[in-house]
Parts: structure tokens; C-alpha cells; sequence
């Protein structure tokens, strides 16, 4: 099972830079790059919450699940 974090379809959609999308956000860039590259273990609710307030979406549009092969 994966869980595979689509950050970067939302960031372009709504024009944010990685540094000004990990200030509102209210996490560090370095960050963002874990969630980015999948390298992430767990996401706050807080942060998902932050994360689809500032980009405008839901979190199925940023999390999606693939099954193993």
C-alpha cells in the first residue's frame, strides 16, 4: 500500500512558491519537500487541515491511495 502526497498540481494551481506555501502553511520548506518527494510518515491533521485551507481543496486532492502491485 502507498500513499502518494500530490502537492505539486495544487501548488501551480494556486500560484504559491514553496517557501510562501510552507510560511502560510505554518511548516518549513524542507518540509513540504518530505511531503513532496513521499518521504513523509504521517501528516498532522492540523498541518492537512492547513494545507487544503490554504490551497482551496480537499485532502483527496492532495492524498491519494495506490494498492501494491
Amino acid at each position: 500500500m502507498a500513499i502518494i502526497v500530490d502537492l505539486d498540481l495544487q501548488l501551480a494551481r494556486s500560484g504559491l512558491s514553496v517557501g510562501e506555501f510552507a510560511a502560510a502553511v505554518g511548516i518549513t520548506p524542507a518540509n513540504i519537500a518530505v511531503l513532496k518527494n513521499g518521504r513523509a510518515k504521517a501528516v498532522r491533521f492540523t498541518t492537512l487541515d492547513a494545507i487544503c485551507r490554504i490551497l482551496d481543496c480537499q485532502p483527496g486532492d492532495v492524498l491519494r491511495w495506490v494498492p501494491d502491485e
